[in-house]
């Protein structure tokens, strides 16, 4: 299963990297790792330096670059301009990808049920309990569906993927927003946690009619059933690359202070709704020069010749207008003698 390659993943990027000052840690977000993952091994082939990346969160990546503890922290959910200054913390977007619900229902094939956001938020509040329930079936009324309770999955962790996903069902639904509202950990209703995009893939593939939710990546390489969505305009939309892209089309990036920017509910009729970027997070002051201009190197790498391993895994890479504009923000990132690092 592609779960455990991605355990051994961590352990092979952990592994490979040196003893040498250069060599990058970061932490966060379990989003992008499959990416990174890949990322890591093409360059540590490439270049011999090695890259050492802690899946556990976008919460425990913020809480670990404000302590310096890594290199660099990811996270899913942006901070927002005033928290960034108050931290001292540069930021900036590295792929965008979608997020979607999965499930494991008898019967039910991949793009065979769709979902609307009221829907999807009722059934995480709980108030909607069994698959044949009358809301689902008028969405999908040639799907057989069983009278079986659903089973809500959802993350345990502090996690910008959960920020993204709350955020989304605040945006379509009054009561989803005023009972539970958006951020990276939320009191859920209903279900059970799993840490980890890794933990909440494997939940629902052992568990019968259950539903969650994860990156694109994880339900493409772990073969989970992917529901459609009706989008902001109305329209059924397939969680695919071309959704993902039409949903980041919209993206104003350059007029987004410290590149703070939410792709969830964006309008347009190929638009997959909930969207997101994932972010890097670095300190303006560098507390190790040879690390910090490793990773920024490593990161320049990546956007020059990451975009087919990024595309393989579903995500989308970040478009060169962007990528010029990310480049600018480096040199806010200075060494311990204050001279910018590229």
């Amino acid at each position: 299963m592609y779960l455990r390659s991605l355990t051994s993943a961590a352990i092979l990027v952990a592994g490979l990297a040196s003893a040498s000052a250069a060599d990058i840690s970061g932490a966060g977000a379990t989003f992008p790792y499959p990416i990174y993952a890949k990322w890591a091994d093409a360059y540590k082939k490439e270049t011999g330096n090695g890259l050492n990346y802690q899946s556990i969160g976008s919460g425990g990546g913020i809480k670990q670059i404000e302590a310096k503890t890594v290199t660099f922290g990811a996270s899913d959910m942006p901070l927002k301009p005033a928290a960034l200054d108050k931290a001292g913390l540069v930021q900036w977007p590295m792929v965008m990808g979608g997020i979607v619900p999965v499930v494991n229902v008898a019967g039910i094939k991949p793009n065979e049920l769709t979902l609307d956001g009221d829907t999807l938020a009722k059934i995480f509040l709980g108030e909607i309990k069994t698959w044949d329930d009358p809301s689902i079936k008028k969405l999908n009324p040639d799907v057989k569906l069983p009278s079986a309770a659903i089973a809500v999955v959802h993350r345990s962790d502090g996690s910008g993927t959960t920020f993204n996903f709350t955020d989304y069902l605040s945006k379509v639904s009054d009561e989803w927003k005023s009972k539970v509202g958006e951020s990276t950990s939320v009191e859920w209703p209903v279900g059970i946690g799993a840490k980890g995009n890794e933990g909440v893939s494997n939940n629902v593939m052992q568990t019968q009619n259950a539903i969650g939710y994860v990156e694109s990546a994880y339900a493409k390489q772990n073969h989970l059933t992917v529901t459609d969505m009706i989008n902001h305009d109305g329209k059924k939309v397939e969680p695919l690359p071309a959704s993902f892209q039409a949903a980041a089309a919209n993206a104003d990036w350059k007029n987004a202070a410290g590149f703070y920017l939410l792709l969830t509910d964006q309008p347009g009729a190929q638009s997959w709704p909930i969207t997101a970027s994932t972010f890097i997070l670095m300190p303006k002051q560098a507390p190790d020069a040879a690390a910090a201009k490793e990773a920024l190197q490593f990161f320049s790498w990546a956007f020059a010749n990451g975009t087919k391993m990024a595309e393989d895994l579903d995500y989308i890479p970040m478009p060169a207008s962007v990528v010029a504009l990310i480049k600018d923000e480096w040199k806010e990132i200075k060494g311990p003698d204050g001279k910018p690092l590229m």
